[in-house]
Parts: structure tokens; sequence; C-alpha cells
């Protein structure tokens, strides 16, 4: 089975290459394609944040690892390729949650997205209270110990 995608956005910002932290202050602007209407971006600004899923575009064709110490770094646990977030993906599909700052016609301008320039943009939804996970987050400590520098 193939399964064919065509990007409805690109994003633009300042970040052009590829990097593990300090996204917290990049503001980026989403901009649709020009194939795609307007009227797609319609009353968006009515939701605080969005998920963007977006298609990591500079990674090349390297094997994919399945099981490996986050960051390469020995001091975190062995872990599945499901079992964290890391960008080499068998699809290179990357997904964030954002905080929407504006809306301007075919663009809105974001905040805590962790994608580079000319990043395409697969989808876009809006975040329900009700998609949020219910409960607690149960996570390693090592986690937090990583994502220190990330925002």
């Amino acid at each position: 089975m193939s399964i064919i995608m065509h990007p409805i956005a690109t994003i633009r910002n300042q970040r052009k290459t590829i990097s593990d932290d300090d996204w917290g202050a990049v503001i980026s602007e989403i901009v649709l394609a020009d194939d795609m209407p307007v009227e797609a971006f319609n009353n968006i600004e009515q939701f605080s944040h969005l998920e963007i899923v977006y298609y990591f575009h500079q990674l090349g064709d390297k094997p994919i690892v399945y099981s490996r110490h986050p960051r390469d770094n020995p001091d975190y646990p062995d872990m599945g390729l499901f079992a964290q977030r890391t960008k080499d993906r068998p699809n290179r599909i990357g997904l964030c949650t954002v905080l929407l700052l504006e809306h301007n016609g075919r663009s809105i301008r974001v905040k805590m997205l962790d994608a580079i320039d000319g990043t395409p943009v697969l989808d876009i939804k809006p975040v329900f209270e009700e998609f949020r996970p219910r409960g607690s987050i149960k996570q390693p400590e090592w986690v937090s110990v990583l994502m220190k520098s990330y925002w």
C-alpha cells in the first residue's frame, strides 16, 4: 500500500538547521499552500492551541534505528523507537502542540513548534479539551532531564 500526502502549508521561521534544544523562543509562521483556500483558517483564532503534523524533510534516507539511547547518550536507558520522540522515524512525521498567537489571512503565527524553516505541514488540528489525556501523565525521570533545555 502506498500513501501519498501533499503539504497543506509551509513553516517559516529563523531556525535553518536541525537542533535538539532551545525551541521556546522560536516564533513560526505557518503559511497555507497556494492550492489551499484561505477559508481553511476561518475562525481558527477561537482556539488557543493547535496540533501541527509535519514532515521531517531534511533527514535524508539514513537507516532507522529501532532501539537506542535517546540522543545517543549512554546515561539514558536504551529505548525503543516508539518509546521516544526522536525525529528519526520510519515515516519522518512530526507532531507538536503549539500556542496560536495570531491569524492573518493565509498565515498563522505560533509558538512552541519544533520544526525548521521550510518544513512542510501535513495537517493542522485544533486542540479540544476533550481530547487531552485523562489523569496524570506518566514518564520516566530521564525525560525531564532531556527536555530541560528543549523549550
